[in-house]
């Protein structure tokens, strides 16, 4: 086991960022080799000392409960707008639905029907965005919210950085190469609380927590409590889906869309979903309420996404023709809706 990797979860490994924030040049390369290596192999890895300190975690994961618990009625006055092309405020379990590449009408609307998604939700984004404004609780209401909100968006956005830098490395390109196109104000922090469920109901596909399918942005940082549920499918055995769990002071990056055509499919935007938890979390056959907080990072909506230099060759050419960056992202969005 090399200085950096400190371990393995279920085949994602388990990474000290602090090697790439504070170490000598030679532990900044070992770090971003190893994170690449497990984005090639899984498309996720977990990073422990990336940056965000565990008690601004916590703060937030409280907002998240504070604002998750107030009544319907009040949550509903920061209502998500019913097209996803608009991804910000509230949304209420069953209204949106996850889905992986699919925008026939018909089609979702079938999806829909069959089993619901049943997940709350809260998205916000950059305060001075013209093209998708923030939609906030009116003043007086959980004062602090939008604030916490705010502040946490560009922790994660800090974060997002460095590990852009970090792959950056690893591909033998310019450090800034990626970090040009994410100046972060086409980011999503958003709260996700989960209800308590029947477990039955979930085994059964009558609902569902999040259905699979792959991230559409360029990564997606995640943060989650102890209940469990995440799941990864096996690259090496397509529709077997293995645990991603929880794990103390770690952060879970995941590769998306963006990535994977970047990258020219060396690095995997790979399938995942949240399905019912262990078996020993549950209690009287319900599955536990459970929050997670992920914050997509996308490109600027201006960029056009094409393979990286280094990654095609004569023999192996560009998998992907360019393509832009917010067509893509609101086509994917306006199917959730």
């Amino acid at each position: 086991m090399t200085s950096v990797l400190l371990g393995e979860a279920e085949g994602i490994s388990v990474l000290d960022f602090g090697a790439f924030l504070a170490g000598s040049e030679s532990m900044k390369q070992e770090l971003a080799t190893a994170m690449l290596d497990s984005f090639k192999r899984i498309g996720f890895v977990y990073l422990v000392n990336h940056g965000i300190p565990e008690a601004n975690i916590r703060t937030m994961f409280q907002w998240s409960k504070r604002f998750f618990d107030l009544p319907a009625q009040v949550k509903l006055l920061a209502p998500h707008p019913p097209s996803g092309t608009h991804h910000r405020g509230y949304s209420a379990p069953g209204v949106e639905k996850v889905v992986q590449h699919v925008y026939d009408p018909e089609s979702l609307r079938d999806i829909r029907v069959k089993a619901p998604d049943v997940k709350e939700s809260f998205e916000s984004g950059w305060e001075e965005s013209k093209s998708m404004p923030n939609i906030w609780l009116p003043e007086g209401v959980l004062p602090g919210f939008k604030e916490a909100c705010m502040d946490f968006f560009w922790a994660c956005h800090d974060v997002e950085l460095n590990i852009l830098k970090a792959l950056c490395l690893a591909l033998g390109i310019s450090e800034d190469y990626l970090v040009r196109y994410h100046q972060g104000h086409d980011n999503q922090l958003r709260l996700l609380h989960y209800p308590s469920v029947p477990v039955q109901d979930l085994e059964d596909d009558k609902i569902s927590r999040i259905d699979a399918h792959s991230d559409f942005g360029s990564i997606t940082l995640l943060l989650q409590d102890d209940i469990g549920g995440l799941e990864v499918e096996d690259p090496n055995n397509p529709g077997k889906f293995i645990s991603a769990p929880s794990i103390d002071g770690a952060l879970i990056v995941n590769a998306g869309d963006f990535m994977m055509r970047w990258s020219n499919d060396l690095i995997r935007s790979t399938v995942h979903r949240v399905r019912a938890p262990p078996q020993r979390k549950t209690v009287n056959g319900m599955a536990p309420e459970r929050y997670s907080i992920p914050y997509f990072c996308a490109p600027d909506f201006s960029a056009v996404v094409e393979c990286l230099p280094g990654t095609y060759s004569i023999g192996n050419p560009p998998k992907y023709e360019p393509i832009s960056a917010q067509q893509y992202i609101l086509q994917r969005l306006a199917a959730s809706y």
